[in-house]
């Protein structure tokens, strides 16, 4: 079995802050590795998607090099410190945010990158992390925190091993993700073409208002729709729904392995993916019961109606959810992916019509008003059966990532402590 070396953080890589810049820099200049994406990242993106306007002594002073760790130094909430994110080459003129901490090493050949980009988003060590934090008004991380932080780590070619491997397979999700961001893009550009632009096939397979179908005026929806078509709501498309949550007092209410329960958190955990099986927590029957919860059916769209307003994602199997949804349940004879899409483009209406005090919520009532074109049965049915392929196309890469993931966790601890070795070894 492979030896385990335990090493103070702090002997192989030196702490430094990042930049205190303006509102003014924000938005142009030179690369900028941001609180955001190192939260959202094992490893620093090779396109930064942030830029910040520096000189070149700050770029100097505030660089980013291969090897270099970046861990998130304050948050509201102690999970959220000292999330790592690790850079694997070199980024020219590019500078980090002062609410990151950068660990530049010491020393070559003690850590292997990648090794430590997992081992530091390992439950092992987040634990030790969130022991150590700090929690005044914020939760911070400090040098001193740094200090009394150890890490255990098997030798070099070891690390190197289980690298490679992890990141094998986190690239294999990174290639699903790609695949399904581009299927994403096809199918809301047939959408868009079919029910925005009205070019539908018509009943010779021509482009319908391009060839000439004629359109007629609805006063309801302020503009030219298609003769046989006609305006209505959003609660045209389905039974809207909402939720509840059990009694909290009562343990037994909740559980694993019990009945999907979604919540608003959730669906924003699921950023990124279009359908969604269960949360963090199930429900029991009991649960159900004590709540009068409702089962609802695979293919449900379910939609955040609060906390925040518009994160959309589709039931893979029969859930129930929290009171921050109102949801749409397919059955007026449109089809789960019509319902998604157009719920989608409703977007921006929806959220300008929500309103609060304590938090901005949008109402069953208000959303049921919301306008939309209601197009033949015969078209939404065609374009469902069109996109269908896609759709399973995606179902199946975000099956196989989530089987990747559950992979890649139960993987880590058994490499990290020696457990398990990485094939060759």
């Amino acid at each position: 079995m492979n030896r385990i070396v335990r090493h103070k953080f702090s002997d192989l890589y030196e702490m430094s802050s990042g930049i205190s810049s303006t509102p003014a820099q924000a938005g142009h200049g030179a690369p900028f590795l941001s609180f955001s994406t190192a939260f959202n990242n094992y490893f620093v993106p090779k396109d930064l998607p942030d830029f910040m306007d520096t000189s070149a002594s700050e770029q100097k002073s505030y660089s980013v090099r291969a090897g270099d760790i970046f861990l998130t130094r304050t948050s509201e909430t102690v999970d959220e410190l000292g999330m790592s994110c690790v850079a694997l080459n070199d980024f020219p003129h590019a500078t980090y945010s002062g609410f990151l901490k950068r660990l530049r090493p010491k020393q070559q050949g003690i850590v292997d990158s990648k090794f430590i980009a997992f081992y530091l988003r390992s439950e092992l060590f987040r634990k030790a992390m969130t022991n150590n934090a700090v929690m005044v008004l914020r939760a911070s991380l400090n040098e001193q925190i740094f200090s009394y932080l150890d890490l255990l780590l098997p030798d070099f070619d070891e690390q190197t091993k289980i690298g490679e491997l992890l990141h094998s397979l986190m690239e294999k999700i990174d290639l699903n993700n790609r695949i399904n961001a581009e299927l994403e893009a096809l199918a809301k550009t047939i959408y868009d073409y079919w029910f925005v632009q009205f070019d539908f096939p018509d009943a010779n397979g021509r482009p319908y208002k391009t060839s000439g179908g004629k359109m007629v005026w609805s006063d309801a929806l302020k503009r030219e729709i298609p003769a046989a078509w006609s305006a209505g709501s959003l609660d045209d498309l389905g039974r809207i729904v909402g939720g509840g949550t059990p009694s909290t007092v009562n343990p037994t209410h909740f559980g694993r392995g019990m009945i999907p329960w979604i919540t608003p958190k959730d669906l924003s955990n699921n950023k990124g993916n279009k359908f969604i099986a269960r949360g963090e927590t199930d429900v029991s029957e009991a649960g159900m019961q004590s709540a009068s919860l409702t089962l609802y059916p695979p293919g449900t769209v379910l939609m955040s109606s609060r906390a925040p307003v518009g994160y959309l994602a589709i039931a893979l199997n029969a859930v129930t959810t929290n009171q921050g949804f109102k949801s749409f349940v397919p059955s007026k004879g449109y089809g789960t992916s019509f319902v998604y899409y157009t719920v989608q483009r409703s977007l921006p209406t929806i959220i300008r019509y929500a309103s609060g005090s304590t938090f901005v919520e949008i109402s069953g009532g208000v959303l049921r008003s919301v306008q939309t074109v209601l197009p033949g049965k015969v078209v939404t049915d065609a374009f469902c059966k069109k996109v269908q392929p896609i759709v399973e196309r995606q179902r199946q890469a975000e099956l196989e990532n989530h089987e990747l993931i559950r992979l890649r966790d139960w993987l880590l601890p058994l490499l990290m402590n020696g457990q398990v070795r990485p094939s060759g070894g």
